[in-house]
């Protein structure tokens, strides 16, 4: 393979790797709407639970439903609604609810009628020939925060009264009479969706301040500011000025909308969901740290992607013409989504509970008043003409906007951390070294043609290794965690009077050697299950910090440091078995059979 094929085929490798972080950003956010959210809630089957019975008579047939929520989750008043119908016709029943509780909503801004741990309901209907399905909706949210949107369960009863649950509709080409109750009835009837609604023209405002608002966050103002500078360096009519402002609003809002409609989609499949639940993913979040440390790379200098392929991710937000401006705004509002800002839980509180043409609208807010200031930029050449005059200090602004980047990325890595383990993150550092490492190796020249194509080589091979990190980032889930007893003298030397196998690791945190020994013999389920048969007990001393009585342990068995591993048989007056510094599963567990008579 020569030089110029090497030199083509790392420039296709740089677009691949800025293709996937924007565009992994859309994906990921995706799957993060659409996948259930493993932060401690309950699925929404698991969190409301519905138990229909019918009685029939003659004429009409009688529906009691009751309803159970868990411990701190709680059911709207107003959101309940039941059909039931058949292949050919149906009713939407008039539900009888008994009184709940007023709770203040933070989203809605009102006192709303909720049902904590259960609710009770009924509803009577001309008789259906069976079988016959009921349709359920209820929402709920729970009060750690978290609001599931409208969700429907599914029922068919059968001939003989049988009533079963089931995944989706049956009969939904059925035509639907609307049932009201009797003025006699003593019932608390559930306003008309409208009614609940607040103020639209409200909401849509405090959406554009939400929007507006987000343009300070550390993970935006950078591309803002950038963008609005390079009409300091560039001389275009006021109509292209005023094309770029549309353009990067264009960019902003549509992908506010596409966020909302996977947020419907999601909604309709009856997922957990919310502004922020992409972060939930572990790969969405390792591919914003890349891109936000990539991005930190590009205004510091040290990152310079020059043209054709290799520029590709540069020329579409860095460039001159509309489409820079456009996908500057897609890139702004992809950047966003790890940020939030006052006035945004108002409205996107309110949009996962309204109809969908709602929710769009909403979203569309949301982006507008993001891109507001750079298209008040565009039609204002006051402000434009008030801009400094291009020169050295942009580049010092420039590069002074990568470290807010950087701190967003370390951020991010925090979330990760805290999402996976302490190894998902370090790995993912590693992986951020290896991409400035290529960047760097790219950039090298000599006049070695064998050193040309190892180095080109190493560097195409860093980014493929640094995605894949970020790809496995939620496998790096933190392995079985096994008991340990922690060391104490006095306890081994009561162990070992009682005639107690016990088998000692001496370790620390930041002892490599420990942590392969971990990983491939000692906190394997085989050991763990030998040791268990067995009757040893797992004894472990963290030297980490050089814990004095460890020390002491150590200078025993005449070391300085570990590991140490000591095999102490049920015989008392016997001596432990000191074991290598490198362990197997084979060598720990016949150790421990030969330490037990």
């Amino acid at each position: 393979m020569n030089i110029m094929t090497l030199k083509l085929l790392y420039r296709y490798v740089c677009a691949i790797f800025v293709s996937v972080l924007l565009l992994s950003a859309a994906s990921t956010q995706a799957q993060g709407f659409l996948s259930s959210v493993d932060d401690g809630f309950l699925k929404v089957y698991d969190a409301y639970q519905v138990q229909p019975q019918t009685r029939q008579t003659d004429t009409t047939t009688a529906l009691n439903l009751e309803w159970k929520a868990a411990d701190g989750y709680y059911l709207y008043q107003h959101q309940f609604k039941a059909v039931a119908r058949n292949a050919t016709e149906g009713y939407k029943l008039a539900l009888q609810i008994e009184p709940g509780i007023m709770k203040y909503d933070e989203y809605l801004e009102k006192e709303l009628e909720v049902f904590y741990n259960r609710a009770f309901m009924q509803a009577e209907f001309p008789n259906l020939a069976p079988p016959y399905e009921l349709m359920i909706t209820s929402q709920g949210c729970a009060d750690a925060g978290l609001c599931y949107p409208p969700y429907k369960h599914y029922f068919m009863v059968e001939a003989d009264g049988t009533i079963l649950p089931m995944e989706a509709a049956s009969f939904s080409d059925a035509t639907l009479t609307t049932l009201t109750l009797p003025e006699s009835a003593e019932a608390t009837l559930a306003p008309k969706h409208a009614e609940a609604a607040p103020f639209l023209p409200l909401v849509m405002l405090s959406a554009i301040l939400g929007g507006l608002i987000l343009n300070l966050m550390p993970c935006v103002f950078p591309v803002l500011s950038l963008k609005a500078l390079s009409f300091a360096s560039s001389h275009v009519t006021p109509h292209k000025q005023h094309a770029h402002g549309w353009a990067y609003t264009l960019g902003a809002v549509l992908s506010f909308v596409g966020f909302a409609v996977i947020m419907l989609v999601a909604r309709e499949a009856g997922e957990q969901l919310g502004w922020g639940f992409q972060l939930t993913n572990p790969v969405f979040v390792a591919f914003m740290v890349y891109l936000f440390f990539f991005m930190g790379l590009v205004l510091s200098g040290f990152v310079e992607l020059g043209g054709g392929w290799m520029g590709m991710g540069q020329n579409l937000t860095s460039g001159e013409g509309i489409k820079s401006s456009f996908f500057t705004g897609v890139l702004a509002a992809v950047v966003a989504s790890p940020c939030s800002g006052p006035f945004m839980a108002t409205a996107l509180g309110i949009a996962i509970t309204q109809h969908a043409a709602i929710a769009i609208i909403i979203f569309a807010c949301l982006g507008f008043g993001m891109a507001l200031p750079f298209l008040l930029l565009s039609y204002n050449p006051k402000l434009t003409n008030r801009l400094p005059a291009p020169g050295v200090w942009m580049d010092t602004l420039k590069q002074f906007f990568a470290f807010p980047l950087y701190l967003t990325g370390v951020w991010l890595l925090w979330v990760l951390g805290h999402q996976v383990n302490s190894d998902a993150a370090a790995a993912l550092v590693m992986g951020a070294v290896l991409i400035a490492f290529s960047f760097w190796l790219f950039k090298q020249t000599t006049q070695s043609k064998t050193w040309n194509v190892i180095r080109l080589a190493t560097a195409i091979a860093s980014l493929v290794i640094a995605l894949g990190i970020a790809i496995a980032a939620k496998w790096f889930a933190a392995p079985t965690q096994y008991e340990w007893e922690p060391y104490s003298a006095r306890d081994l030397a009561a162990y070992r009077k009682e005639g107690t196998p016990v088998f000692v690791d001496l370790t620390a945190d930041w002892c490599t050697t420990c942590k392969v020994n971990e990983f491939v013999a000692l906190n394997t389920e085989e050991v763990q299950n030998k040791a268990e048969e067995l009757g040893i007990v797992m004894m472990q001393g963290d030297w980490t910090n050089g814990e004095e009585a460890i020390t002491q342990y150590l200078e025993q068995f005449g070391r300085n440091s570990v590991p140490l591993y000591l095999m102490y048989p049920a015989t008392p007056d016997t001596p432990p078995v000191v074991l290598p510094q490198f362990l197997s599963k084979s060598l720990v567990l016949e150790a421990m059979q030969k330490a037990v008579p």
